[in-house]
């Protein structure tokens, strides 16, 4: 706490020029595009559609300049702003690559205050962007980034003034839309390992024509970035990194009270249930593990915290005496899988940009827009795909022969078998991304009633296509198949006859034996899962805002405006993932009928993409006010600011957005008081509303009605969705400029933010155990809208298990802002300026509605993203010739889980809602990144950058499994980068 206050106060902003202060930024409104010809001198404020020099919005605003930007050095401007610590929670290259479904993966968007990307809205000049993934949020990487000359972050609710999604805030960039030369940026960067080298080329183009009427900018782009690739088997991490451990929680079974902790904290988990080649988990010859060479030996097990070994039971269980659930510590680790995840997913990206603005008059100009991109990512969410469980018949040719001896002489026929799978190639995820985004408005400035009054109309149209390709990955049925061998006719082939008809290929999966083409042909057909998406957005808008009264303590001004928006997508998933194959039609000879797939799809290892689509659309009009309330020496100046927002979505109906607020500039020199409270809404996006119904079977269903069944788990979208409503509060106090320290602007906010009707989905056991006890409605005996286990055969039987409106979600905290410049200081040449942002988490609780759950407070979990504490801090010194920046990125201590107890001996009874744990600390972190530019002439600049400096190493976030136990929403998981490039103007 005391080292947030320190930097506090020292730091302050990056750049050549400290900009106006964040709260009264002198540029275009985040969400109405600026009028071609600003009066001079005139002021327009972010966090509001009221355009006035005489309004201040209430509503804080944090803004990121073109200095900045350029310090920064980041291929993707979206990692600069990620980096603001109100952003908490954002997506990007180094997040999710561990998932195959997702999509998600290498896309970068935004999450304000820690309540998700889907409640941040993200504008483009004050505009919507169609979204680059179902769930509606867009790739910052699409966006035309060179010619961005600020970003503005609005860190409160603003539905009223924005729409839809704003519940955490907004964020908008903002363009230069009438640059005029020649400007470009020619970067490349490596990693201190020697990877993830990266190139980018940026050039724009601007010129004006018919004496100045006619303005023209052009750019082009192109980003490439290697990416940090996974490491292999066991603990080796890439590129020799050498800080991961396996750490992992350890069940200990002990739940009672009086003992020890349940969860024990520690390194070198050992999964016993698998290894690298092949492991006997269960029965007499548990612990027989196979060699690379196909060989025999006995596995290795670790064992407990104590040092004690752990030994086989062999029992039909499987349990490892001395060991933990599911895990041992050390011992024989090559097999181990965590670490063969993508760290950083590769990129390529392409963007051109275009805007060419005609002035019908001086004051009113028609203009189009053209933002034309393209990015390619890749990742490897895993090495292989280990199995575990497999049955496997002592008489399958392929198993060793001193095993089957061991099954003769212990009287059995079969035994349980798990590997990593390391003979297969690894699986790979290839998502693409394409954007056409087209605008076409008018935007100007006219009398009427005597007044003037500013208006902005346009129509955008957007189209995204996503298409996602997996490679080398099994189908399930034809790999279990595949592993069940015997002998006919001297040859060894499937088991199976049914899949020997249909092109069964046996694979052996004892040692390291390189499948045949054939084999792989049959587990890992060539043409493996893949969607295609096709999303549009069309927008059409009009906005006014003027000045129509005076009043006795300054203008009356008023901003109201009309937005019609249409979202429609569609997605096409390959047959196998939605069924057991295609009959007919091109994709035929691909991906032809098996019958030992299942009909119902889902037959990948992971990747069965559903097919599906939907629409809506939206009419909404709003209107905001701004009422002078005080001006006058004595009691400073006053004013209060309202807007109301009416909206009609198609699906769901009509709902309404408000906000009320106002700022005082007190008598006292310098502050300045504001505070605001809102009502926002999020409409459910496409994804939650027409998501294609996957299914999956699920034998054995637990059903409280009667006898266990047979069901088909239904995961699907909801039509009859309505939209969140959040109740978002922030005050705050501003110092900006006293006279006794004219380079200083200070601010603090509080925020609170409760969010209602939260949009979650229950599992199959819980619609069901709700239906029984009443908590859902409409729920009728065996047989209704949620599930059928009416049929005792489990034909027709299923479990619907569709979004709802039940949890809740609030987040509380404060947002600080400070800068300082200096000018000459001690005498010498240049500017000093210093800038300081940190947000403070009180709380981020989400209450999941579950009867018998509780509501679980994030606030401080290291593991998420919502640190108690968050820091960015910068330092420049400028001249005309030179600039350096030192920038520090620091956030708290935390925890893993919020609900533990901790404990060593003599320990509480360990809950489902509060486990207990020996250890419940995780490390926060504190990064140093430098910089500096040196303009060798007027209008060529050679800069670095050096994120990273120390090259310190990421926390481990261990969970109850050995997945990748890594952080990247908040640790850095690269290390030391080195950037150089060149910067054009002319």
């Amino acid at each position: 706490m005391n080292f947030t206050l320190a930097l506090l106060a020292g730091s302050s902003l990056v750049g050549l020029a400290a900009p106006a202060m964040a709260q009264e930024p002198v540029a275009a409104p985040a969400a109405a595009a600026a009028p071609a010809a600003p009066a001079e001198g005139e002021i327009v404020v972010t966090g509001s559609r009221i355009t006035s020099s005489s309004f201040a919005a209430p509503t804080p605003t944090q803004m990121v300049d073109a200095a900045q930007l350029q310090a920064n050095a980041q291929p993707n401007i979206f990692t600069t702003i990620a980096q603001l610590p109100s952003l908490l929670g954002s997506t990007g290259a180094t997040v999710g690559n561990n998932s195959t479904s997702s999509g998600t993966q290498g896309l970068s968007s935004f999450a304000l205050h820690g309540l998700g990307t889907i409640r941040t809205l993200t504008l483009l000049d004050g505009q919507r962007v169609v979204g680059a993934n179902v769930t509606g949020v867009p790739d910052i990487s699409l966006f035309p980034q060179i010619l961005v000359e600020r970003v503005d972050v609005v860190t409160g609710g603003a539905s009223a003034s924005y729409g839809s999604d704003a519940v955490g805030g907004v964020v908008n960039f903002v363009t230069q839309k009438h640059f005029e030369g020649v400007k470009g940026n020619f970067q490349t960067g490596i990693s201190t390992y020697g990877d993830n080298a990266q190139g980018t080329a940026q050039v724009a183009l601007g010129k004006a024509f018919m004496d100045g009427r006619l303005h023209v900018v052009v750019s082009g782009e192109y980003d490439y970035e290697e990416g940090v690739g996974a490491g292999g088997y066991g603990e080796a991490a890439p590129a020799g990194r050498d800080w991961y451990r396996t750490s992992t929680l350890f069940d200990t079974g002990s739940t009672a009270a009086g003992g020890g902790p349940q969860y024990i904290r520690g390194d070198h988990a050992q999964a016993y249930q698998y290894s690298k080649y092949g492991l006997i988990t269960a029965g007499p010859l548990q612990g027989t593990a196979i060699g690379a060479d196909g060989k025999p030996f006995t596995f290795v097990y670790g064992g407990n915290a104590n040092g004690v070994q752990g030994v086989p039971a062999k029992n039909a269980a499987g349990t490892v005496n001395n060991c933990y659930n599911g895990f041992c510590m050390g011992g024989d680790l090559s097999g181990n899988v965590g670490i063969g995840t993508t760290l950083q997913a590769s990129i390529k990206r392409w963007n051109t940009y275009s805007r060419v603005g005609f002035d019908i008059t001086p004051d009113t100009e028609l203009y189009v827009t053209a933002n034309v991109a393209k990015i390619s990512t890749q990742t490897q969410p895993n090495p292989g795909a280990a199995k575990s469980g497999l049955i496997i018949q002592c008489a399958n040719p392929f198993v060793p022969d001193l095993v089957q001896q061991a099954c003769a002489a212990n009287g059995i026929s079969q035994f349980q078998y798990g590997l990593s799978n390391a003979i297969l190639p690894n699986i790979t995820v290839n998502p693409t991304r394409q954007q056409y985004r087209f605008v076409g408005g008018l935007t100007g400035k006219a009398s009427l009633f005597g007044t003037d009054w500013r208006y902005d109309t346009y129509y955008e149209h957007g189209e995204s296509i996503t298409d996602i390709r997996v490679d080398n990955i099994t189908l399930n049925n034809r790999y279990n198949n595949a592993i069940q061998a015997t002998v006919l006719n001297g040859q060894i082939v499937c088991s199976n006859a049914t899949a020997r008809a249909n092109g069964c290929v046996p694979l052996n999966i004892f040692g390291n034996v390189a499948p045949s083409a054939a084999t792989l042909n049959y587990i890992e057909p060539g043409a493996g899962p893949f969607q295609h998406t096709r999303q549009t957005q069309d927008v059409a808008s009009f906005n006014v805002s003027g000045e129509p009264a005076q009043l006795w303590a300054g203008p009356l001004s008023v901003a109201t405006g009309v937005e019609w928006r249409r979202e429609w997508y569609k997605v096409t998933g390959d047959p196998y993932s939605n069924g057991n194959g295609a009959a007919n039609g091109d994709l035929a000879s691909l991906y032809p009928v098996d019958p030992t797939l299942n009909a119902a799809g889902n037959n990948w290892y992971a990747g069965n993409y559903r097919s599906g689509g939907g629409s809506y659309h939206v009419l909404e009009g709003f209107l905001e006010l701004n009422l002078p309330v005080i001006d006058s020496e004595a009691l400073g100046r006053a004013n209060l600011n309202g807007g109301i927002r009416v909206t009609d979505y198609s699906t769901s109906g009509t709902t309404y957005a408000w906000k009320i607020g106002g700022t005082w500039d007190t008598p006292i020199d310098g502050i300045k008081l504001r505070a605001v409270t809102s009502r926002d809404v999020r409409a459910p996006n496409l994804s939650e509303l027409f998501a294609a119904g996957s299914s999956v079977n699920t034998p054995n269903f637990n059903n409280p009605f009667g006898a266990p069944v047979n069901i088909l788990q239904i995961t699907s979208g909801n039509p009859a969705l309505k939209p969140e409503v959040g109740r978002n509060t922030t005050a705050g106090i501003v110092l900006s400029r006293p006279s006794w320290a004219p380079g200083l602007n200070l601010s603090v906010d509080w925020y609170k933010v409760k969010v209602s009707g939260v949009i979650a989905s229950l599992s199959p056991t819980q619609v069901v155990n709700f239906c029984f006890d009443g908590t859902l409605a409409n729920c009728k005996n065996l047989s209704n809208a949620y599930f059928d286990l009416s049929h005792a055969d489990g034909v027709g039987n299923f479990v619907n298990t569709q979004p709802f409106n039940f949890a809740k979600l609030l987040a509380e905290g404060l947002d600080i802002e400070a800068t300082y410049q200096f000018v000459n200081p001690l005498g010498l040449d240049g500017r000093l300026t210093l800038r300081a942002l940190a947000t403070h988490v009180i709380h981020n609780t989400q209450d999941s509605g579950i009867p018998g759950s509780i509501p679980i407070d994030s606030a401080g979990v290291n593991s998420g993203a919502t640190p108690n504490w968050k820091l960015l801090g910068m330092q420049t010194w400028a001249t005309d010739k030179w600039r350096f920046t030192l920038q520090e990125r620091w956030f708290s201590d935390g925890v893993y889980n919020s609900t533990y107890i901790v404990c060593q001996t003599n320990c509480p009874v360990s809950t489902s809602n509060n486990r207990t744990i020996d250890n419940n600390t995780m490390k926060g972190a504190f990064y140093v990144d430098v910089s500096g530019s040196y303009s060798i002439t007027k209008s060529i600049e050679a800069y670095f950058k050096v994120d990273n400096l120390f090259n310190r190493d990421p926390e481990p976030s261990p969970a109850t499994n050995t997945g990748i136990d890594l952080n990247p929403q908040l640790y850095d998981v690269l290390g030391r980068m080195f950037r150089l490039g060149v910067r054009v103007n002319f």
